[in-house]
């Protein structure tokens, strides 16, 4: 536990949260400890994106609580929120050619009154945030200049220089190669052990989750089916539960579990 902070950084007790009618989160109970890495997978249209939002206060269950470091979410004010939880979704649409630098500097936003006058503070958390993303040579660049893996470094830059105490992450890697795949994870890594920021990740790659978390949560219509270590959480059996996907199992040398899906029959002779 981080000192001055308590054991849990975000709970969510009894949690639904149901759109049209339709459910999409029942009954959701989940505690994350201050200063876990803890990976969220499961098939499209399980709620893991919702839940994160609700983890993130924007959007707000239909029923049980949230807790933000032991106190109610709704308790906070949105800035207050902010200053302690970096939301980054699957998509972070840019219309306009903000330099990386420029649009670092927005994460300072929760720390700053109506007109946004950057200080001293602010400028060293955003040179930090960059450094530690590797992007400061992109500072003075068009963000619209950059590729898919150099623009999401910025991104994930911007949420940094919130100097947040928990990082939510939506798919960051989705659209990604395998090079920046890894570099975006390294950064979330070295983030969470050096600063000790919680970090939270969805994620569709289970080799990956395996990889990088300690913690795996499993969504499947909308509850939390299993919790644990990957090597324990992400069975064969389960992934054909969830996924209704046969795989074979395997070890890395450092014993990190490998997943690959059965090939069907047919593909090949």
């Amino acid at each position: 536990m981080t000192a001055n902070r308590p054991d849990y950084a975000m709970e969510l007790a009894n949690v639904s949260f149901a759109y049209r009618r339709e459910a999409i989160l029942r009954g959701v109970d989940v505690h994350i400890h201050d200063g876990e890495m803890v990976g969220i997978v499961g098939p499209n249209g399980s709620g893991k994106s919702t839940m994160l939002r609700i983890m993130a206060g924007l959007m707000s269950a239909d029923s049980g609580q949230v807790k933000l470091f032991e106190n109610p979410i709704e308790t906070y004010n949105r800035r207050e929120v902010a200053r302690y939880i970096a939301y980054v979704a699957q998509e972070t649409p840019v219309s306009f050619g903000y330099t990386a630098g420029d649009f670092v500097m927005m994460g300072r936003r929760p720390y700053q009154g109506f007109l946004p006058f950057e200080t001293h503070q602010d400028e060293e958390a955003a040179r930090r945030a960059m450094r530690d993303t590797d992007t400061e040579q992109f500072v003075d660049r068009s963000i619209l200049e950059l590729s898919g893996g150099e623009r999401q470094r910025v991104v994930v830059a911007a949420a940094l220089a919130q100097e947040p105490s928990i990082m939510l992450l939506d798919e960051p890697t989705a659209a990604l190669d395998l090079r920046y795949q890894m570099q975006i994870h390294m950064i979330l890594h070295r983030m969470n052990v050096e600063r000790q920021i919680t970090v939270v990740v969805i994620t569709h790659d289970l080799n990956l989750a395996a990889l990088f978390f300690t913690r795996v949560l499993v969504l499947s219509e909308g509850r939390v089916i299993a919790d644990g270590p990957p090597k324990d959480v992400l069975t064969p059996e389960l992934i054909r539960e969830v996924y209704h996907v046969d795989v074979t199992t395997g070890a890395h040398p450092d014993g990190t579990p490998i997943y690959v899906p059965n090939p069907p029959d047919g593909i090949r002779s």
